[in-house]
């Protein structure tokens, strides 16, 4: 997964940065399957892998297939990258172990998931339900957007009658 990261980064062809973003996607959703997330990875597949590589490849379709290079180096960007990495680290190496039972979560955050305030038998489905409903409304809005926007540039791009919307 790193070296495909790696190829995106370094790659100016915007077809094979979507095509391996895909792939990545794909992958990421094996990883979640392993970590035993299987909804979170049905998620991954079907917007990462499938939904979002579809709407980058439409919106491809409109544009040139090759990135213009930049007018300058990319300092500033790797810098603050580089940074929010290191404090991520940084602010992770202070966490309680995976597997610790007396962590804090498991006696302020997980009995109150355990009430089950939606009368399903499924914890994973009650915090579902009950605490992620509006992050699932927010994904859905973007993934909604996203798709209304490529039709409408589809639909310009075909009234205008160009057949060509790449300026060539």
């Amino acid at each position: 997964m790193v070296a495909l990261v790696i190829a995106m980064v370094f790659l100016r062809n915007l077809l094979s940065v979507v095509v391996l973003s895909g792939i990545y996607s794909f992958l990421m959703a094996t990883v979640l399957v392993a970590l035993d997330a299987v909804d979170v990875a049905m998620t991954e597949a079907a917007v990462g892998a499938g939904v979002s590589t579809v709407l980058l490849l439409g919106a491809l379709h409109l544009c040139r297939t090759d990135e213009a290079r930049p007018a300058h180096k990319p300092w500033l960007p790797l810098a603050v990258s580089v940074s929010t990495a290191a404090l991520l680290i940084y602010g992770a190496m202070g966490l309680p172990e995976f597997s610790d039972t007396q962590s804090a979560i498991h006696h302020h955050v997980v009995p109150r998931y355990l009430q089950n305030e939606v009368d399903v038998p499924n914890v994973v489905t009650a915090v579902l339900a009950s605490f992620r409903g509006y992050d699932t409304l927010g994904e859905t809005t973007v993934v909604f957007t996203a798709g209304a926007g490529i039709i409408a540039l589809l639909r310009r791009r075909q009234r205008n009658g160009t057949g060509d919307a790449r300026g060539q």
